[in-house]
């Protein structure tokens, strides 16, 4: 290894009251060789930690690697007089606790298992959840606040903290979190002549604000040297006794043996190089989280055609009277994001649900604008505040006319959302198909509030995405469907041969005529060939299956993928209705 790796030159100048990741708790070494002999390489870094609030600062300071490193750890303790000292409390002196514990220790001797457990203070007040090893914040995007390490034995290694999220945590308990860590690196040598190690000699020196030894050995000196054993065992004891009694030990029952040599071969030297240091993690007396802080850092937003702007705070207010325009394309940025979905109320309007629990009603207006009620926005999250800004546009386009009906007039429109008339339609269609033939019309089921983030009028934004949106549709419905049941109502002769799409189609024409039939699948047609143009896109092909599928290519993308879906959810309506109902 170099020379600057053994004298840590690098890691001493870097401090974790600046880093992303503040280890909590650490014990984790990697080893390579055998530490007898030369060639061996190992590196361990441990570390500890105990929050301490203002008055007991001065005390915590004089606290080091022996007092709340990796030898320390948080268990409760039950005194003999009833006083009971619980898990989170750090005592200085027995019954007196003067600090916090953000780790606990937890050994589970039945299966030996070294468990790390961070503080449940800190779970619930950050809301965060479990997922693997990490521990999230879904009301921020599912942003990992917590890591945890562990090895192939389940052993806890390391519990680190996003520093952002530690300083918000500490500033609503008022407390500062005190560290203690230490960092050994080893390598055996065979010599130092002629080496990177050549010019090193043994030194102590304080360094970055901590303290550095280096420590040059032969291996002879750390693992070599002279032993003694002994071994006493008891001659009393008659194995032959059902139930056997020894008395007090003395010469006579007892004997021993001795024995003693030299451990002796260990060639090469160790250069063992060791740093210590403390340090102070503090808050900046803000908890935008915890307890709910003002934050300054908020976006503002356009509100008038001339550009005029008003900040989120000047927006945070119900009686506010204003609303916001966005592009559409806002909505696929945070469908995208785990934990985001759609839920739509009329064929223009529907709510956005966010990770944080609020639902923003939103219209779309004729210019396929986003509109929301500014005050909405404004009391959403930063980082959901942050995202609607960088989408925020100059209004055009009026704010849509059914979030109007809805939030004006207190009269929501009676309309649907093409979404959920497709959806709606291929539910009676299965239905019909069960109480009539007695079969499952599809092959699986699906879950419509997730397939519906995928079948959107949103996911259209070119001709690229209006084919995958195409395919979408297709998944959704024809690759579904039930063929080997299919096969048994149609008369078709060629039957063995046909497709899912070909197969309803056939038992429709059965009931309403072959050209009625045909005219009904036209949309499901030219969407299947839209599907197949997304994997093999030739111009004039493409064109005819839009056509066919009745989609006006002279309207903006969005508007086309809603036709689509549209005319597709038509067909499957009108075939159930064929099928099941009225035949005119």
């Amino acid at each position: 290894m170099k020379k600057e790796w053994i004298l840590q030159t690098k890691e001493t100048r870097r401090n974790f009251a600046k880093a992303t990741w503040i280890p909590l708790r650490a014990s984790n070494s990697n080893e390579q060789g055998d530490s007898t002999k030369i060639g061996h390489i190992s590196e361990y870094f441990g570390a500890g930690s105990v929050a301490f609030p203002p008055e007991k600062r001065e005390i915590a300071e004089n606290l080091s690697w022996s007092d709340i490193g990796i030898g320390h750890s948080a268990k409760p303790y039950a005194y003999e007089d009833g006083h009971y000292s619980s898990i989170e409390q750090y005592e200085y002196q027995d019954k007196e606790p003067i600090g916090i514990e953000l780790v606990f220790e937890h050994y589970q001797p039945v299966v030996d298992r070294r468990c790390w457990i961070l503080n449940p203070d800190i779970v619930v007040a950050l809301n965060l959840i479990k997922d693997g090893d990490n521990w999230v914040r879904p009301e921020e995007n599912f942003t990992v606040v917590v890591r945890e390490f562990v090895d192939e034995k389940g052993n806890h290694q390391r519990i680190e903290i996003k520093r952002e999220f530690l300083i918000d945590y500490l500033a609503a308990r008022n407390l500062s979190l005190r560290m203690s860590y230490y960092r050994q690196r080893v390598e055996n040598v065979s010599q130092l002549e002629g080496g990177e190690y050549g010019q090193l000699e043994d030194k102590k020196e304080q360094r970055d604000g901590g303290r550095y030894e280096l420590l040059i050995r032969s291996l002879k000196d750390v693992y070599g040297g002279s032993w003694s054993a002994m071994r006493v065992w008891r001659t009393d004891v008659d194995e032959d006794e059902d139930a056997p009694v020894m008395g007090p030990e003395d010469n006579d029952n007892t004997e021993f043996e001795q024995s003693s040599g030299n451990h002796d071969g260990f060639e090469g030297i160790r250069i063992e190089g060791e740093f210590w240091r403390d340090e102070w993690i503090e808050h900046r007396g803000v908890s935008m989280r915890v307890r709910g802080d003002v934050d300054n850092t908020l976006p503002n937003f356009i509100v008038e055609t001339d550009g005029e702007r008003m900040t989120s705070a000047e927006l945070n207010d119900e009686d506010i009277g204003r609303w916001l325009w966005f592009r559409s394309s806002i909505i696929n940025d945070f469908v995208a994001l785990q934990g985001f979905s759609v839920k739509w109320y009329t064929a223009e309007t529907g709510g956005l649900t966010s990770t944080s629990g609020r639902s923003i009603h939103f219209g779309i207006n004729s210019s396929d604008l986003i509109t929301v009620y500014a005050c909405d926005i404004a009391r959403l999250s930063s980082w959901e505040q942050h995202m609607w800004a960088a989408k925020n546009v100059v209004p055009e386009g009026k704010v849509s006319s059914e979030l109007l009906e809805s939030q004006v007039n207190a009269k929501p429109a009676s309309t649907n959302a093409v979404e959920d008339i497709l959806f709606e339609s291929m539910r009676l269609l299965e239905g019909g198909f069960q109480h009539q033939f007695g079969i499952s019309l599809f092959k699986q089921d699906i879950n419509d509030l997730e397939t519906k983030q995928l079948v959107t009028r949103f996911a259209s934004k070119d001709q690229a995405t209006l084919l995958r949106l195409a395919k979408e549709i297709v998944r959704v419905f024809s690759d579904r469907l039930n063929v080997r049941e299919l096969r048994k109502l149609s008369t078709h002769s060629d039957k063995e041969k046909l497709g899912s799409n070909k197969l309803l189609q056939d038992i429709l024409a059965q009931k309403i005529g072959v050209d009625k039939a045909k005219e009904v699948f036209s949309c499901i047609a030219g969407a299947y060939d839209m599907r197949v143009g997304d994997a093999h896109p030739t111009g004039s092909k493409i064109g005819d299956a839009i056509k066919l599928a009745g989609v006006e290519q002279g309207n903006s993308f969005m508007r086309q993928g809603e036709q689509l879906i549209h005319n597709f959810g038509r067909s499957v309506w009108h075939t159930g209705k064929f099928l099941f109902g009225e035949n005119k």
